[in-house]
């Protein structure tokens, strides 16, 4: 499956143009994954520059592996945070990969550049003539509206208007073209498609649509990005003499973060990939529907991009579990409960790291421990994709609805949040289950988004996804990333 089929050289020359006049410089594919190549002329620049700050540089930050700091920061080999058992209830070790030190606070700014990318460097979006639309449940059009803003592209953003206000004003402060809030809640998906066909009829090729939910450069950027640190995280710091890579947990939001499960599987054929939702929208759990409040998952249908055929099991957790486990991680009274009950003050300061999803992977995460009989042996990891920092109105509407915390609640809420995690709502995938939710996509995809039986049936073929993650297409992506640097000379002026 190759993703750039042609060259526009019309449209590259005048994107060259646009970059030169606005000091752009691309990070490679490469560049992203091992921040070590990166040319010290660039660090030196970064150094002056904070991780949010709107400028071209920063495209350099976009990596797993920033310096956990809000100015000047360097690189390391990534952040993540060890569980105790006192919170996973299980001797098996559950590590969270932390996304909150990407600019923006959370890891969709990377899908989106895989996703904008490879078309800007052959000429298949013009941001001189065009604009780029972002339909999300809210942190990839953030992370797309970013990344145009550090490219100079016009931005249209389309996230649901329950979405926290956070969101919202975050998009307003840093200059998006256009915002469209779109009726209902995180896991109403298809009124954002249809906001998209609705934009379509109105501007034509005015505009292009980057779906995360079945551009492959999403898939193809976490399969080479964090499937890849995960690998590095387990040799350096977890791997030993009886150890292994046991599991993979993610929430299957647009099927992005779940493809690490595919790098890893290449190198770890026995891992178990766990795929999470919202038991109150348990599409992949039962063919369900509903609402829910677990912002970043979930939403009545399969996305085109996911491989069905790499995931072994599905966690379905309740969103009132999320709502109160974020009041027990980061309400002063929670803390001091934990810290009281024996937990270490830096592990219970390090639970702000989790936002509401985070916190869905971690419970799915130690629900597939104790699934598997996992022990000292076993390694879990986990994207933590953003932080508490995004979602401080929630906190102010879980304390309107339910009144001040107390170490009452806390104690609750760690008693049957906690401590009575088992196994329900957890659903293993024989090979029957997983061709049955991959012909579901045919309700989305053909009946409604346009696809052909073909393609359905081309995305059950194990070939085919071989040939997305081939390392071809990525080295082909950073020639054409090399080239356009080349031809835009900013490096030079550095």
């Amino acid at each position: 499956m190759k993703i750039i089929q042609s060259i526009n050289r019309e449209v590259l020359q005048r994107t060259i143009q646009r970059a030169r006049e606005k000091n752009i410089l691309l990070p490679t594919f490469a560049q992203q994954r091992d921040p070590s190549k990166i040319p010290e002329k660039v660090l030196k620049k970064l150094a002056e520059v904070g991780l949010w700050d709107i400028n071209p540089i920063n495209l350099f930050r976009i990596t797993w592996k920033n310096e956990a700091k809000e100015q000047g920061g360097g690189f390391c080999e990534g952040n993540w945070v060890e569980f105790p058992s006192f919170i996973t209830g299980t001797d098996a070790k559950i590590v969270g990969l932390v996304g909150k030190y990407f600019p923006t606070g959370a890891h969709k700014v990377g899908a989106a550049y895989g996703c904008l990318v490879p078309r800007l460097v052959s000429g298949n979006f013009d941001p001189t003539r065009q604009k780029a639309v972002w339909p999300s449940t809210g942190n990839y059009c953030r992370g797309g509206a970013y990344d145009c803003s550090l490219l100079d592209c016009p931005a249209i953003a389309i996230l649901p208007e329950e979405m926290s206000q956070e969101r919202f004003n975050w998009l307003r402060e840093i200059g998006t073209s256009e915002i469209f809030p779109t009726p209902g809640c995180e896991s109403n998906v298809k009124e954002i498609y249809d906001k998209c066909w609705e934009l379509r009829a109105e501007r034509g090729d005015g505009i292009v649509i980057f779906n995360q939910f079945d551009e492959f450069g999403n898939a193809i950027w976490h399969y080479n990005m964090t499937g890849s640190i995960i690998e590095e995280m387990y040799e350096n710091h977890f791997k030993g003499p009886n150890t292994r890579l046991a599991a993979y947990v993610s929430a299957t939001g647009s099927a992005g973060t779940i493809a690490a499960g595919d790098y890893l599987r290449k190198i770890h054929p026995d891992i178990r990939v766990v795929a999470t939702e919202a038991l109150q929208c348990p599409t992949l759990y039962q063919f369900g529907f509903g609402g829910h409040r677990i912002e970043g998952i979930g939403d009545k249908h399969v996305p085109w991009i996911h491989n069905l055929r790499n995931t072994n099991a599905v966690a379905a957790i309740d969103d009132e579990q999320t709502m109160q486990l974020m009041r027990l991680f980061n309400e002063d009274e929670g803390k001091a409960y934990l810290c009281s009950e024996g937990m270490d003050e830096a592990a219970v300061e390090s639970l702000a790291y989790l936002g509401i999803s985070s916190i869905c992977n971690l419970v799915a995460a130690i629900k597939a421990a104790k699934y598997y009989d996992m022990d000292s042996r076993h390694v879990i990891f986990t994207p933590l994709t953003d932080s508490m920092d995004l979602y401080g109105s929630r906190k102010e509407e879980m304390l309107a609805a339910h009144g001040p915390y107390t170490r009452e609640r806390a104690a609750m809420a760690y008693a049957r949040y906690i401590e009575a995690v088992e196994t329900d709502h957890f659903r293993e995938l024989s090979y029957f289950d997983q061709r049955a939710l991959h012909n579901f996509k045919y309700f989305t995809w053909v009946e409604q988004q346009g696809k052909t039986v073909e393609e359905l049936r081309e995305l059950w073929d194990e070939d085919f996804w071989k040939s997305v993650f081939a390392e071809e297409q990525v080295a082909e992506w950073d020639k054409l990333i090399e080239e356009f640097n080349e031809a835009t000379g900013v490096y030079d002026t550095l």
